[in-house]
């Protein structure tokens, strides 16, 4: 597995096959991120989703909300559109302005600690349209979000998602590559990702 060094400098492009990856470092400065990570978790409508699997019912290893000029349907979970919050709102707002994407939905999710997971998926839902661009910002404790190659699953690549840093994912990466977060005992802090999209009205 290959493993992306950290980056210092913004906006710096990752070497992958099929795919446009880029992340932004310290888009925000310490105290600023610690103040606005808590926000979100003290002010934010949590939720935890549940999944239907083989005929069981199981609860998402994480909490989510959700915000949107439009629905947004993934894992069969219906998400009507909903008002931004102000905060979000805003941070949707910095994100455009380092990416130069327009985005008009946010799913927040909140890791409470390395216990809480993402399963490996592609963001590919039809009303994302053809290579979207897809922007995630992260929060408190240093994740790895790993990619996996859907036609080579020996090929995978891994990223660490550091507090304040952004991760751009465009061009047709969700067509031939997959990502997730592993479960890991070493992480004990709290992280939350707010994933950006551009849905079609």
């Amino acid at each position: 597995m290959m493993l992306a060094p950290p980056l210092s400098q913004p906006g710096v492009a990752i070497d992958m096959a099929d795919g446009e990856l880029s992340v932004f470092r310290d888009v925000f400065a310490a105290p600023e991120s610690a103040r606005t990570l808590q926000k979100l978790i003290d002010q934010s409508d949590w939720q935890q989703e549940t999944l239907t699997l083989f005929g069981r019912t199981i609860a998402m290893p994480r909490l989510t909300t959700w915000y949107g000029d439009a629905p947004y349907t993934y894992s069969g979970i219906e998400h009507p559109a909903r008002t931004w919050d102000p905060l979000v709102d805003g941070l949707r707002q910095k994100v455009e302005s380092l990416t130069g994407q327009r985005f008009n939905t946010v799913l927040l999710n909140y890791y409470r600690d390395g216990r809480d997971s993402m399963s490996w998926h592609s963001d590919d839902e039809p009303e994302l349209g053809l290579n979207p661009a897809i922007a995630s910002l992260n929060l408190g404790a240093t994740r790895r979000f790993r990619f996996r190659r859907k036609q080579d699953n020996t090929q995978t690549l891994a990223v660490a998602l550091t507090d304040a840093s952004l991760l751009l994912m465009a061009g047709p990466i969700q067509h031939h590559w997959q990502h997730a977060l592993a479960k890991t005992k070493k992480i004990l802090g709290p992280r939350v990702n707010l994933t950006f999209r551009q849905v079609r009205l």
